[in-house]
């Protein structure tokens, strides 16, 4: 039997390691976690033009205030040019009920028509700003579709956007499959966990997880709890969707809310130490006297007498 060469072996296994990272990239998952870092820096960059452009008009137009930054955008790209010669006809097809108040305003403006030459560079950044958002929501689709395809048992859990970053944080299905709930629980808290492995600082309690209404809008002392608690279904459904391949999450969706309703009728005591109630169901921090477990001072330092 003839002996392999080293080139020969070299291009077996180039071949190989080819083959491999075919067979990585040969799923949905990559593309998937692509698409969610993509959509989260253009989120960045669209409120940064947004933030811009309302400081640059504020200068013609400093009385107009609207909650929606798509909607002041088209704004300023449509009329823009000459605020108080807009049609109602066409302030109402984009403001709806706010174009009267919009209107008098525009009326009453202290702000200056923009010259021609200023118009455009306005215009410019306004229409880039509803470019970036039209591609987000092209990109929203693509998560919205291809998440709850790939990971079923988990966005029926969680929202998709949050499963699809679980999905980036992790690498892939199958590595989020193996982690523990407590790694989940972290995933997206890495700089604060290595802070507190460093430097002592408090230890993360949530990461990506914070972004859930659940999680988010609960109270200080319950956001952990409860981010634990949608940690381990998520654990279980990650396994579920990546190598078993069956729908559970409707049982661990009951589990969640049953979990979080005994958590919300039994909330945590407080975690400072020293604590005490004080009236009713507050609580008021009292400083722990200083000393051993049986509440004796400790030891001084001995002293010698100087001769």
């Amino acid at each position: 039997m003839r002996k392999e060469t080293a080139e020969e072996k070299r291009q077996r296994l180039l071949g190989l390691a080819k083959a491999s990272l075919s067979d990585v990239y040969s799923g949905s998952e990559h593309s998937i976690a692509q698409a969610i870092a993509s959509y989260n820096e253009l989120e960045k960059t669209r409120n940064l033009v947004h933030e811009k452009l309302e400081e640059w008009y504020g200068i013609f137009f400093p009385e107009l205030k609207l909650s929606n930054q798509l909607t002041y955008a088209r704004f300023v790209a449509e009329f823009g040019a000459d605020k108080k010669a807009a049609a109602a006809d066409d302030l109402a097809k984009l403001l709806g009920t706010a174009a009267d108040a919009v209107s008098r305003q525009a009326a009453q403006s202290i702000g200056r028509e923009p010259t021609a030459e200023e118009f455009e560079q306005l215009r410019a950044l306004a229409q880039l700003e509803v470019s970036i958002a039209d591609t987000q929501a092209m990109l929203d689709k693509y998560l919205d579709s291809s998440t709850k395809k790939l990971m079923p048992n988990i966005t029926y859990l969680i929202d998709y956007k949050v499963a699809a970053e679980l999905l980036g944080r992790a690498g892939s299905l199958g590595k989020l499959a193996t982690m523990p709930s407590g790694t989940v629980q972290l995933l997206g808290a890495e700089k604060a966990l290595f802070k507190h492995i460093k430097f002592g600082t408090k230890p993360p309690k949530y990461g990506t997880l914070f972004k859930l209404q659940q999680v988010g809008g609960a109270g200080r002392r319950e956001r952990g709890r409860i981010a634990r608690i949608y940690a381990t279904k998520i654990a279980i459904a990650a396994r579920a969707d990546a190598i078993t391949k069956n729908f559970i999450a409707d049982k661990l969706k009951e589990q969640i809310d049953k979990a979080i309703s005994m958590q919300r009728e039994h909330p945590p005591r407080p975690d400072c130490p020293g604590t005490a109630p004080v009236g009713g169901n507050g609580w008021k921090s009292r400083p722990q006297r200083q000393g051993n477990q049986h509440g004796f001072r400790p030891n001084r330092p001995r002293r010698y007498n100087r001769r």
